[in-house]
């Protein structure tokens, strides 16, 4: 069976995706705040703002779980290719 390999994310890459992320989010209620408006409508929008954030984060986990979940999967299948194969050759 093959070992594990895991690509890791470099220190740069995370704070470029941080540092977009937090930007992008610091901008948009700045500019919701900054509008001209009710506050109950920007209040709105900025909770909108960050349910989206929030249901996000939320997709994005699930998505890599079940490519994980997916990975431990092929994993199983291969060892048990694997066993039955050399079962075969002896």
């Amino acid at each position: 069976m093959q070992g594990n390999t895991y690509q890791k994310n470099t220190n740069a890459w995370r704070f470029q995706t941080w540092a977009s992320f937090l930007l992008a989010l610091g901008l948009t209620i700045a500019g919701i705040i900054q509008m001209d408006g009710d506050f109950w409508v920007r209040g709105y929008l900025v909770m909108g703002v960050l349910f989206s954030v929030g249901t996000s984060f939320t997709l994005s986990k699930t998505i890599r779980d079940d490519h994980e979940a997916e990975q431990i999967i092929n994993q199983v299948r291969r060892a048990k290719t694997e066993r039955m194969l050399n079962e075969m050759d002896e």
